[in-house]
């Protein structure tokens, strides 16, 4: 991944605008059912974020840029279930993934409108929980009222971790220059997980919770 990142920051470095457009790409592709599966756009978005500190990218457009690509791909994936209801879910590409597809219902099942909030930071159900809430019958004043405080949430989860992570690196090891950022993306990498690690072991422990509380009632 490294090999891969490397490249892309010092590209973007050299090209800011394209950048940001980079951003709202991830950000998009990530929420698109199948693809979003195999594009690492939380890892893009985090390494991109330590260019923050240096000054080559600005905080509020990536913020932007990433909450206006996820709001265009959760609202997208939302209305092509919508549109064709159930039928979506039994229809290629999705058909070749029948295991994300269940896991992304029994997801929608087990906590309702949450689940469209959780389902942002937990891959790989974020791709396809969208699209399985419009199939669903979920209506759209509600799926959008979930959905953009997540994104809103989000966005800031995904970007500061690298911000704070590179401007310590910068201020303890006097690292001012964005060659020495992609030595140290395994620390991002770590931050973001930790932080995935976290709401997913939240989850977890709620879902228990309410298997428990159905097995007494």
């Amino acid at each position: 991944m490294t090999s891969f990142l490397d490249p892309l920051i010092a590209f973007v470095s050299a090209h800011p605008w394209l950048g940001y457009l980079t951003l709202f790409l991830a950000a998009l592709l990530e929420a698109v059912p199948v693809v979003g599966s195999v594009i690492p756009g939380s890892t893009i978005i985090l390494a991109l974020s330590a260019l923050i500190p240096g000054g080559e990218l600005k905080l509020q457009w990536v913020l932007l840029a990433a909450a206006l690509g996820a709001v265009l791909g959760d609202g997208s994936a939302y209305w092509i279930g919508h549109r064709r209801q159930r039928e979506i879910l039994n229809t290629w590409p999705l058909t070749n993934y029948p295991r994300v597809v269940a896991e992304s219902e029994s997801f929608f099942h087990r906590f309702g409108t949450w689940a469209v909030f959780f389902a942002r930071f937990v891959p790989p159900v974020r791709a396809f929980v969208p699209v399985t809430a419009g199939a669903l019958g979920m209506a759209p004043a509600k799926f959008y009222a979930v959905n953009i405080p997540a994104i809103l949430a989000w966005a800031p989860a995904h970007v500061l971790p690298g911000v704070l992570a590179v401007s310590a690196l910068h201020h303890y090891a006097g690292l001012h220059h964005h060659e020495h950022v992609g030595k140290h993306i395994w620390i991002l990498t770590v931050v973001g997980g930790a932080i995935v690690l976290a709401l997913a072991l939240w989850i977890r422990h709620r879902r228990n919770g309410v298997t428990a509380a159905k097995s007494q009632a």
